[in-house]
């Protein structure tokens, strides 16, 4: 003898109609969840791109000041620029190591050791700048070795070069 387990017509009973609203309350569940997790994420990407910012700042810091210490330590009464960005690893103008930058650092906005240079008549490298074309989170509020960075739009606009007198 089989049993008959079809719903007979007429009204659902109780469970079957809860069973309907449990549904909707698991749709709405996992839609507030996207959402949160959609902030979340939006949220590490800000910090995340302001913490290449830094990284940014800190690398070219040490390339503008690297520049000025090469320049400044020049054997001899013509100052000059370096030729290339090895040249502050290993500073070949003198007999002994003498360095004035301890790496050539990552572009942390690119990934990559390769830095737009600003160059002089003959080759010599005066700075140092992102290739990046994405707009900057930081707008104002820099230090003031870094004070014509206000209202830059892009990265590449950020030139690390020292002040020299």
């Amino acid at each position: 003898m089989q049993k008959d387990f079809s719903v007979p017509p007429g009204p659902l009973p109780g469970w079957r109609r809860a069973l309907g609203f449990t549904y909707i309350g698991v749709l709405i569940l996992v839609a507030m969840m996207s959402i949160a997790l959609a902030a979340a994420g939006e949220i590490w990407s800000t910090a995340s791109k302001r913490e290449k910012e830094r990284e940014l700042l800190f690398a070219g810091d040490q390339f503008r000041r690297a520049i000025a210490q090469y320049y400044a330590n020049t054997p001899g009464k013509a100052r000059r620029y370096p030729l290339q960005l090895e040249e502050l690893l290993k500073d070949p103008r003198h007999p002994g190591v003498r360095r004035h930058l301890r790496k050539i650092y990552l572009d942390p906005m690119t990934g990559k050791a390769e830095w737009g240079l600003v160059t002089g008549p003959g080759g010599e490298i005066h700075g140092v700048y992102s290739r990046s074309q994405d707009a900057p989170l930081k707008r104002a509020g820099f230090r003031l070795a870094e004070k014509d960075f206000e209202g830059r739009t892009k990265y590449s606009e950020w030139v690390f070069m020292p002040e020299l007198r």
